[in-house]
Formats: C-alpha cells, sequence, structure tokens
C-alpha cells in the first residue's frame, strides 16, 4: 500500500471525507477508486459512490479476494443508506466469510452489523437479536462496538425493554466517545435523547396522558386492556389479539375502548368503523356480524354486551380498559415514522419494510405529498421518498414489529 492511499484511508476511518478526496480524487487505480467511493459515501453522495465501488471491484484481479470482498461490503453499507433493501444478504454474508477467512477481522464483523441492520430496518427483530448473538465482540474496534450497542439497543427498545436499551445505549456512547467520529457520537448522543421522549399518549375514562417508553412497558405489563392504537391489537397481560389486518374490527374496538365504562350509539359505529354518514338497515346488519366476528376474537380478554342503544367493551378480571395512541395518529403513521429517519426511501423498500405492497404504499405516498407532509425526488426507478423529521417525540412504536407478538 503506498503512502497516498496509507493516509486516505486513515482519513476516512476518523471521518475526514474531504481529507481522503484530497489525497486519490485523480487516482484511477481500483484502491483508489475503492477509498473514493467511501468517501463519496461519508458525503452522502450515494449514487456516485456505489458506482465507484463497483468499478473499483472490477478492477481488483482474481487474486485480490480479499480487496473485492471489501468493496462488497461497503457496497452494502452504501445500499443500506440508499435504503435499497432489495438485494440478497448472502452476497454480503459469503463476503464476511471470506474476510474473516483471510484474517480481516474488522471488516468481517462490519460486514455482519450491516446484515443486522438490515434486519432492523425490515422489522425482523428475531433474526437481527440472533445474529447479535452469534457476533464475537471480543476486541472489537471502538467504532463498531458503538454500532453493535446501537442495534442492540433498538432490538431492546422495539421490543420494550427500556432499562436494557439504556445500558446498551450507555456501552454505545462509551465506545462513540473512545472512536472520537464525531457523526457516530452524535448518532448515539440523539438516540439516548429519543429514549426520553414521548413515545404515546394514554387515554382511559375521557383523559389523555403523554407516555415515554418505559411508561408504555409498565402500562402494557400492569395487566390492564390495552386497545394498542400503535401496532392495531388489544393486550392484556401475555394475551395479545393482532387486528392489524382487520381494519374494521380494530375501529370497533378502539371506540368501545375509548367510551369505557359507557356503551357506544349503533349509528356512531357505524359512522366510525364503516364511515357511513346516514345509516340505514344493511348498515345495521353488517354491524351486528362484525360485532360477532369481534366478540369471537377477543372472548379471552373482554365481553361485548348490547345495550338499548348499542353495545359496551366488559373487560374479563376487572381490568381497566386503556387506548394507546400514537404520537401522530392516522392510517399512514407507520410510513412516516419509517420516513422520519431522514433518508430517502424507495416506494419498493417502503413496502418491503411495512409488509404491503407497492400499489398500497404508493398510493399513501400520493395522498401524503398532497397534503405537503412528504416530498419525492428524482423519477421513474430513481424516485426516493422523504418526510421532514417529526420532532419532539419518538416513533419507535410505529416502526414494523415494534412490540412482540405476545
Amino acid at each position: 500500500m503506498d503512502s497516498l492511499i496509507a493516509a486516505a484511508a486513515r482519513a476516512l476511518a476518523v471521518g475526514d471525507a474531504l481529507g481522503a478526496l484530497k489525497r486519490v480524487a485523480l487516482r484511477e487505480d481500483p484502491p483508489a477508486l475503492a477509498l473514493r467511493g467511501i468517501a463519496m459515501a461519508q458525503l452522502g453522495e450515494h449514487p456516485r459512490a456505489r458506482e465507484l465501488l463497483r468499478r473499483a471491484a472490477r478492477g481488483f484481479g482474481s487474486h485480490e479476494a480479499l480487496a473485492r470482498a471489501r468493496c462488497v461490503v461497503a457496497e452494502a453499507e452504501v445500499a443500506l443508506a440508499m435504503r435499497d433493501l432489495r438485494g440478497s444478504p448472502r452476497l454480503l454474508s459469503a463476503a464476511a466469510d471470506a474476510l474473516e477467512a483471510r484474517a480481516d477481522r474488522a471488516n468481517a464483523l462490519h460486514a455482519r452489523l450491516i446484515a443486522v441492520r438490515r434486519l432492523l430496518l425490515l422489522g425482523r427483530l428475531d433474526e437481527a437479536a440472533a445474529a447479535l448473538d452469534r457476533l464475537d465482540a471480543r476486541g472489537m474496534p471502538p467504532p463498531l462496538a458503538a454500532v453493535a450497542e446501537m442495534a442492540a439497543a433498538e432490538v431492546a427498545l422495539r421490543s420494550l425493554r427500556t432499562a436494557q436499551a439504556q445500558a446498551a445505549l450507555a456501552r454505545a456512547f462509551d465506545a462513540a466517545e473512545r472512536a472520537a467520529v464525531p457523526a457516530l457520537l452524535a448518532e448515539v448522543t440523539e438516540a439516548r435523547a429519543a429514549v426520553d421522549r414521548p413515545a404515546a399518549r394514554r387515554i382511559d375514562a375521557g383523559h389523555e396522558q403523554v407516555l415515554r417508553l418505559d411508561e408504555v412497558e409498565a402500562l402494557l405489563a400492569s395487566g390492564a386492556l390495552v386497545v394498542d392504537a400503535c401496532r392495531r391489537g388489544l393486550r392484556a397481560g401475555r394475551e395479545w389479539r393482532s387486528l392489524a389486518r382487520r381494519p374494521v374490527l380494530f375501529a370497533l374496538a378502539r371506540a368501545l375502548a375509548e367510551a369505557w365504562p359507557g356503551d357506544v350509539d349503533r349509528n356512531a359505529l357505524i359512522a366510525r368503523a364503516f364511515r357511513a354518514r346516514r345509516p340505514d338497515e344493511s348498515h345495521r346488519a353488517r354491524l351486528r356480524v362484525e360485532i360477532g366476528r369481534l366478540r369471537a376474537l377477543v372472548t379471552k380478554l373482554a365481553r361485548i354486551e348490547a345495550s338499548a342503544r348499542g353495545f359496551a367493551l366488559a373487560p374479563r378480571g376487572k381490568r381497566d380498559v386503556v387506548v394507546l395512541v400514537p404520537p401522530i395518529d392516522g392510517d399512514q403513521a407507520s410510513l412516516l415514522a419509517l420516513l422520519a429517519d431522514g433518508a430517502p426511501w424507495s416506494t419498493s423498500a417502503l413496502a418491503l419494510a411495512l409488509g404491503a405492497s407497492q400499489r398500497t404504499v404508493q398510493r399513501a405516498l400520493v395522498q401524503l405529498e398532497t397534503e405537503g407532509r412528504v416530498r419525492s425526488i428524482g423519477r421513474a426507478r430513481a424516485r426516493r421518498w422523504l418526510s421532514p423529521p417529526l420532532a419532539g417525540f419518538t416513533t419507535i412504536l410505529l416502526l414494523p414489529a415494534a412490540l412482540p407478538p405476545g
């Protein structure tokens, strides 16, 4: 390795992308192309970074498997920053194995952490946690240790284990300080601050209260019957009934919970669930059918009793009834939560992360764009979506798989 390449690599290790470019900007050899690609990625020029890294990988010979594997890892990180989640993880896994076999442990760990972060974006928490458990953290460089602890904290937060998350974030902060990379330290500091921000609103008996994540955790452990508008379901202790794919039933459950201990008029339920302003006999017949379905689904958690004017929710076991509402309400709350990370997302990546069809996501984005809540850049396949940061609260409860199923 010549002196300019070595100096550029040292500059990149501490986040000095411009310093690295000063040394290799005019060079076209594969090592210089790779370093230029990493520098452009640090500056946020991701398409250009990907192009340079691919050129570098093609330029390395068949005997330079180590260098090619490093290019694969760098390109995978660029893809993650671009929220391009379509690629197969097998190529990254093979690169990690190749790096480990050639004693490049730091880059092998980096590759495996990129795979973990991709799983987190897709909401596959169990797989991300298992991958973290398999990592050998002994002697891990401080920047990688900070990233690993941040990933562990995110798994804990999205599973509502706040004490465990705070401990991981404290370790991440210590590692980031030792790494002395300003961007990494800022990211960890922001994550620690987000834990103490409002995460949801509690509504019971007509009163509303803002809750932090630890207070949400305590509420769910209290045994109360919680109609959870963040994850679209009902929870009582360890019992969980998902209504994420049953919007009509969830609308009925939420309306009944908000009125508890009172009842709800039939016409009000029809308006809430079916959005019908002038109910007729067909709406009333449909309401009876949907109430019957809801009764069958929640029979272990609560009864739904008929009254003179409508229906009332009666929890089993003398439980209180609480509605947990996200900090931003509406059908597109989870979509906005993903976009709130500041990265440009493609429609396909959003659909993957949300487990929805691209057509459904596209319709929601068009509506949000009309309302001025998101904006798009680029055209056709290069089109990406952005949203302003959602300040003042944390969106953890709105991210995919934020809570365990039971």
